[in-house]
C-alpha cells in the first residue's frame, strides 16, 4: 500500500474538518463559537453595533474578539486560532483570501485653540514643525503615518508613542503634539477630544479587509458575521 505524504495527509484532514463544519452548520440553526480577529483601532469603533445585532438574531453563537496588529493577526489565521481577521492592506501572505471591506481617510487631529484649527485648508507643509504622536512600533497605523509622511518628503518628529488610540488622541487635547487618526475614531465625538481636519489631496487613508485562510472555508456562522461586518461597513 503505497504511504501518504505528510501534506498530503494534513491536506486530507483538513478536508475532513471542513466537511464536518459544512454537515454540522447545514442541520442545526447556528450555534457554537467565532473567533475573529481585528485591529485595535477598529474594534471599539465598528463591532459593537455589529455584534449587539448578530447576538439578537443569533444568541447561541458566542463570539470572541481578539485585538491584536496585522503582523500577529496573519500568524493567528495560519494557525488557525481565528475564524476571519478584520485587517489593513499591504497583506502579502499569499495563503490568505482577502476581501476588500472600506477605504477609511486618517484625518488630522490637532489641540483645542491650536492655530490649524483656523486654516481653511491644511496642507502637509504646514506640519512640518509639529511634534507627532503615534502608535508604537509594529502597529499598521503607525506605519501607515509615517509612511505617508515619508513618501512626501516630510520628516515628523516624534514626540510620543502609544498602543492604544484612545491615549493619543488624549495626548493631542492636552496639547502636546498632533496625529493622524481613522476618521471612525474622529466620529466619538465628547468631551476632551482632539479637533479634526482633513488634509487636501492626496488624503491619508488606510485599506481594511477581512482575511481567513484558503485552505480553511468560513463556517456558517463566521460568513454570516462577516457578512453583517461588510454591511456595517458600506455605511462608513
Amino acid at each position: 500500500m503505497a504511504k501518504l505524504s505528510l501534506p498530503r495527509a494534513l491536506k486530507i484532514l483538513e478536508e475532513v474538518d471542513v466537511a464536518k463544519r459544512e454537515a454540522s452548520d447545514a442541520h442545526r440553526l447556528l450555534r457554537g463559537r467565532v473567533i475573529v480577529g481585528v485591529l485595535p483601532t477598529i474594534a471599539p469603533y465598528l463591532l459593537p453595533a455589529v455584534l449587539v445585532d448578530f447576538a439578537k438574531e443569533f444568541p447561541g453563537v458566542e463570539i470572541v474578539v481578539q485585538e491584536e496588529t496585522t503582523a500577529q493577526l496573519l500568524k493567528l489565521a495560519n494557525v488557525c486560532e481565528i475564524d476571519f481577521a478584520v485587517a489593513s492592506r499591504p497583506i502579502h501572505d499569499q495563503r490568505m483570501e482577502v476581501k476588500d471591506l472600506f477605504t477609511e481617510e486618517l484625518r488630522l487631529a490637532l489641540p483645542p485653540r491650536h492655530s490649524l484649527t483656523r486654516k481653511r485648508t491644511v496642507r502637509l507643509t504646514d506640519l512640518e514643525k509639529e511634534p507627532f504622536i503615534v502608535m508604537k512600533e509594529g502597529h499598521c497605523l503607525g506605519d501607515q503615518v509615517l509612511t505617508f509622511c515619508e513618501r512626501r518628503d516630510l520628516k515628523p518628529t516624534i514626540s510620543f508613542r502609544s498602543a492604544q488610540l484612545e491615549t493619543i488622541q488624549a495626548l493631542v487635547h492636552s496639547g502636546v503634539g498632533i496625529s493622524l487618526v481613522p476618521a471612525m475614531a474622529a466620529r466619538n465625538k465628547r468631551a476632551g477630544m482632539p479637533e479634526y481636519r482633513s488634509l487636501v489631496r492626496p488624503k491619508p487613508e488606510r485599506k481594511i479587509v477581512a482575511i481567513w485562510p484558503r485552505q480553511r472555508p468560513l463556517s456558517r456562522a463566521a460568513n454570516v458575521l462577516l457578512k453583517q461586518i461588510a454591511a456595517k461597513c458600506k455605511e462608513l
